[in-house]
């Protein structure tokens, strides 16, 4: 069944691509006429685009002003990835993912699609890329799950958690082997069922990417 996204959504979409592309600065100002001029459209799509990439914290209301995209801190990173912990670990205690695994084969065909041109493009540095088909990854992992809101919050995190990293990595140093590239072990561990292994995978993506934040600095 083709699903048709409203304009709201796809303006909501277009601008968190500007936002994870660091097209869209972090001390960065709009307002939604400004928004609205640039992709020809009217206002009332825009408000509501704008309205729900603040209550997924991405963009913070300027009194009188507009919008400007949120500032994260490292101890907001940190406290994410806290988040992403205490939820990833529950579900693997919980373990309803890896119980349908083998109803999950069409699934996990496109999951390792998506690990294959991830870990390509983190061993290449290629920024652009591997937020793509990361946070595509990590999606269909978490359909699998057949819990919507448990993956909804999961997505946001990671979203906000690239958003954070995105500004820093732009800095102008290689990248290349610089970023997690651990996707496809990951996949082939929760595909043959094996608990422990996928758990561990999980503990160093999050010790991985954590390193990285404090290694780029900031407040």
């Amino acid at each position: 069944m083709i699903q048709r996204s409203t304009l709201r959504e796809q303006l909501a979409e277009a601008l968190r691509e500007e936002i994870l592309a660091g097209r869209l600065a972090p001390d960065a100002e709009f307002t939604v006429r400004e928004i609205a001029e640039q992709y020809g459209v009217s206002a009332t799509p825009v408000r509501e685009a704008l309205v729900d990439l603040s209550a997924q914290g991405l963009l913070e209301v300027e009194q009188h002003r507009g919008y400007r995209i949120k500032q994260l801190t490292l101890t907001d990173f940190q406290q994410m990835v806290e988040a992403l912990a205490l939820v990833s670990d529950g579900v693997l205690h919980r373990n309803p993912l890896l119980a349908r695994r083998r109803e999950a084969g069409d699934a996990f065909t496109s999951i390792r699609r998506r690990a294959v041109a991830a870990r390509q493009a983190a061993l290449a540095g290629d920024l652009d890329i591997l937020i793509a088909y990361d946070l595509r990854y990590w999606r269909e992992l978490d359909a699998l799950l057949d819990n919507p809101h448990v993956g909804e919050f999961l997505d946001r995190l990671r979203v906000r958690c690239w958003a954070f990293l995105v500004p820093r990595l732009r800095g102008g140093e290689r990248l290349a082997g610089r970023l997690w590239a651990g996707h496809l072990p990951l996949a082939d561990a929760i595909e043959t069922g094996d608990l422990a292994e996928a758990g561990q995978l999980l503990c160093e993506y999050r010790s991985h990417i954590l390193a990285l934040a404090a290694e780029l600095g900031g407040p």
